[in-house]
């Protein structure tokens, strides 16, 4: 002992220093006094001047800090969470000397905040500068309170220095106070056993002070001698075994020590010859597991880097830790990085998962719970997991009872939060209200106390929602399993109904509650008081439909009579309601879109204007070109027509003709190719109809990548289809499960996009032939457009003057009494067969067609 304490008298001069810390400001104040005498004694005349600067100098600094600390004591009052506050407020008060004011601003901050190793060691070394050593108990309790806290290798030396040197039955080396040193050794070395990179300092530590108490040992005392290099020995073999960075160090320590023992070994080696064998095969296993963990102790302890690199470098080292399977190890590790990251809620998350997983319960882990929850008292997912850790540990109702209260007193983030609080607390008072335990005298009133609490905070946040629901729907259930009281579950209901009547889960819930208990009269009674309501979306109607099916299932005729008597004139009510709705909205899209699409007469005239002028100038004039030509050969129709005669029966082959050049001529831009791989196909679309609508109806949907409505070639106009590209076949499974759903006063028809319908020997189609042969309609599409050329629109697709042409033209629908027996459908093909309808149709005879023209 007294060699140990030999080798720390410098550190007892320290200590002895650290007693002055209060008094420094005077020590600086009474030093200037001196110099400023000795200046004066030198120079009489300016002692005056030199005595009023430096008076006047102390005292703008005393008001400047005395008015520092108010503000600061103002600040703390209103925002107590201030820790920046809460630093500089207690550095003013040590500066000043105002130990009482001191004691009580650590004490406000650790109740918020965790202080930090170092600051532990400052407030220690503080209380023990105003201490005599027979009052060590008082700053042994800030240390345990630090080492509590925090895995820190400088606050367990501090603590146990402070100990070797200030405890009297330590120094005195009596049997209780090397009893005391030698546990709180041991616990250290738990504690520390583990810290790859400075754990050794402990062990050193502790190799020193039993080496001390050997130099106490009388000589002639063989077997207590003995006994006493036995345990050092021991202390250095246990600390080989262990992987620590100054392996070697330790090594040649040991090696030294045993000659001194009388041992013949290599002192100057650091190699294992001549120790024994059991101890050289820890150590080489201690030196390979270090070698495997060098690196990464390397990255955690690299000075330079950023905080997130640095807790980067702990997770991939605590991962690397998991896969050996060592909670020892792993749990030390997280030690090392909490007291790095000490307010990281992710880290503590992390750390408490893998206690939960690995150790379950017990003393270990309720603490680190404890310690998280401190820390990061802000988590509401930690409070939940420390009210089921206590659980586990079958802690009593009072220790769970003041967990829950400090945690209600917390500021989370989100009120679902606030929820899971409440119903772990609730979960826990019924699993142990049921089991019966005899060491806690539970009843029914704590889980309706808790229930009534959490309502009374949480209804006027969640209301109409399904935690809310949730909540109650709970607290009913427990009325009637645990508390027998059908009378309070109802009143349950009743309450939650007080503020959340227009949510209709809420009324359905409290009807299945009368249902499954067999009271037919309630359940019947609850409906005739919601059935009027109104709720959100289609609830309305699913309410009165719902006492339809109640009636039919469990009332007589007559009952269901009633109930046809009152739901169906409020269904029908609801559904003229919806109708008005649905027109108003019709209405006002429409009215939105008019406005900024109109345009002047002279405008309106020019039909297929919009068409041509979204075309580039090459093919905008190329388009004004073939449009002239087309009105040359409208006006010249007539006169063609009338010099058909009976010998125009010969059937040219033209039709292959007239496709490509109608092709040519009105699809001349070629755009980018559509499969259509997941596509869906929308018809019946209202005109007015825009993508944004499109985009709008498909939005609970989702994964829209493209939308494209068909317009007319010519005129610009909507044909009311639209073709919608999805990213995948889920979304477009959805999408087609929307069919024949309203959009814009129109029932919508969906059908999947089938391109290879409409896909053409040559290969892809382009956006022209997708227009027109995709999804089933592209026979109707065409026929439309044979039918706006038979009405002689202004503008209509370029034809050849060739008489041959008129030959090859069909026009379909009921206007085909000026119709030639050769005119064919636009786009068709010899291998595409007509229809019934075309078969039966009879156009009129070459005479009594001429006759027609030659009578008008």
């Amino acid at each position: 002992m007294k060699l140990f304490l030999a080798k720390e008298e410098g550190k007892k001069s320290e200590a002895k220093e650290t007693r002055m810390d209060f008094e420094k400001s005077s020590v600086s104040i009474k030093d200037d006094t001196e110099m400023a005498d000795d200046d004066t004694a030198q120079n009489p005349e300016s002692s005056r001047k030199l005595s009023s600067d430096s008076d006047s100098s102390d005292s703008e600094d005393e008001a400047e800090q005395t008015q520092q600390l108010r503000a600061l004591e103002s600040d703390l009052s209103t925002n107590p969470s201030n820790y920046d506050a809460h630093i500089l407020y207690i550095k003013l008060l040590r500066r000043r000397g105002e130990i009482e004011k001191l004691r009580e601003a650590r004490e406000n901050m650790n109740v918020l905040f965790p202080l930090t190793p170092a600051m532990w060691v400052e407030w220690a070394k503080d209380e023990a500068s105003l201490l005599n050593d027979s009052d060590s108990e008082s700053v042994e309790k800030l240390y345990e309170r630090g080492i509590s806290e925090y895995l820190s290798i400088p606050l367990w030396r501090e603590y146990l220095n402070y100990v070797l040197q200030h405890d009297p039955k330590v120094c005195d080396s009596s049997v209780d106070g090397i009893s005391k040193a030698r546990n709180l050794f041991e616990r250290a070395v738990t504690a520390a056993a583990l810290h790859v990179a400075q754990g050794s300092q402990i062990w050193d530590a502790y190799t020193q002070f039993e080496q001390s108490i050997l130099l106490t040992i009388d000589q002639s005392d063989i077997q207590a001698k003995e006994n006493q290099v036995q345990r050092i020995r021991s202390i250095f073999h246990r600390q080989l075994s262990i992987p620590f960075a100054n392996m070697k160090s330790t090594l040649l320590s040991y090696k030294a020590w045993e000659v001194e023992q009388g041992n013949s070994l290599d002192a100057e080696s650091d190699n294992v010859d001549g120790i024994s064998s059991h101890v050289a095969s820890s150590y080489r296993k201690a030196e390979e597991m270090y070698n495997a963990r060098a690196h990464l102790e390397e990255h955690i302890t690299r000075q330079g880097i950023s905080e997130s690199e640095r807790y980067q470098h702990f997770m991939s080292y605590l991962d690397f830790e998991k896969s050996f399977g060592d909670p020892a190890r792993v749990q030390s590790l997280y030690e090392r990085a909490i007291t790095d990251f000490p307010v990281s809620s992710d880290l503590w998350l992390d750390y408490t998962r893998y206690l939960d997983k690995t150790l379950k319960a017990g003393n270990i882990v309720k603490d680190v719970y404890s310690r998280a929850t401190r820390k990061c008292p802000w988590v509401g997912e930690l409070w939940v997991r420390y009210l089921l850790c206590l659980e586990h540990g079958l802690a009593s109702e009072k220790e769970i009872s003041a967990a829950f209260e400090k945690s209600v007193q917390c500021t989370f983030s989100t009120l679902e939060e606030y929820l899971d609080l409440f119903l772990t607390r609730v979960d826990g008072l019924r699993r142990r209200l049921s089991s019966a335990r005899g060491d806690d005298v539970l009843n029914y009133s704590l889980i309706r106390e808790s229930f009534q609490q959490a309502t009374d905070y949480l209804s006027p946040h969640l209301k109409n929602t399904d935690g809310l629901l949730r909540l109650h729907a709970y607290w009913a259930c427990l009325e009637l399993k645990l508390n027998n009281n059908l009378t309070a579950a109802r009143g349950v209901w009743g309450s939650l109904l007080k503020t959340c009547g227009s949510m209709l889960e809420a009324w359905q819930g409290f009807i299945a509650m009368e249902i499954a208990l067999g009271h037919i009269n309630e359940a019947r009674a609850i409906y005739k008081r919601c059935y009027s309501k109104r709720f959100s979306g289609t609830g309305s109607e699913d309410i009165c439909h719902a006492w339809l099916r109640f009636e039919r299932e469990f009332g007589t005729l007559d009952d269901l009579d009633h109930a046809v008597q009152k739901v169906m004139p409020r269904l029908e009510e609801l559904q003229l309601f919806r109708l008005e709705q649905e027109s108003k909205s019709l209405t006002e899209v429409t009215n939105q879109r008019e406005r900024p699409l109109k345009k002047t007469a002279s405008e309106k005239r020019k039909l297929g204007s919009i068409a041509i002028d979204e075309q580039s100038p090459a093919k905008r004039q190329k388009s004004t070109q073939n449009q002239k030509k087309l009105h040359e050969k409208e006006n010249t129709r007539g006169l063609k027509l009338a010099e058909a005669n009976d010998g125009e029966e010969k059937k040219g082959k033209v039709e292959e003709q007239v496709n490509e050049q109608l092709v040519k001529d009105t699809y001349s831009s070629k755009t980018r190719l559509y499969t259509d791989q997941c596509t869906a196909f929308a018809s019946n679309l209202n005109i007015r109809a825009i993508d944004e609508d499109l985009k709008q109806f498909f939005s609970d949907v989702g994964g829209v990548t493209a939308i494209r409505i068909l317009h007319d070639k010519f005129t610009g106009k909507s044909r009311g289809l639209a073709y919608v590209d999805f990213k995948d076949e889920e979304h477009l499974a959805a999408a087609l499960a929307k069919n024949k759903q309203m959009l814009l006063g129109k029932k919508l028809s969906i059908t999947r996009s089938n391109p290879k319908r409409g896909k053409r020997e040559s290969g892809a189609l382009t956006t022209s032939e997708h227009d027109s042969n995709q999804s089933g309609i592209e026979g109707s599409s065409a026929s439309k457009e044979s039918v706006e050329i038979s009405k002689g629109s202004s503008v209509a697709p370029q034809v050849p003057h060739s008489r041959k042409h008129f030959e090859s033209i069909q026009l379909k629908g009921k206007n085909t009494f000026a119709v030639p027996r050769n005119v064919k459908p636009l786009g068709w093909t010899t291998s595409k067969p007509g229809t019934k309808k075309e078969e039966d149709e009879k156009p009129k005879s070459n005479d009594e067609f001429r006759k027609m023209f030659m009578t008008s």
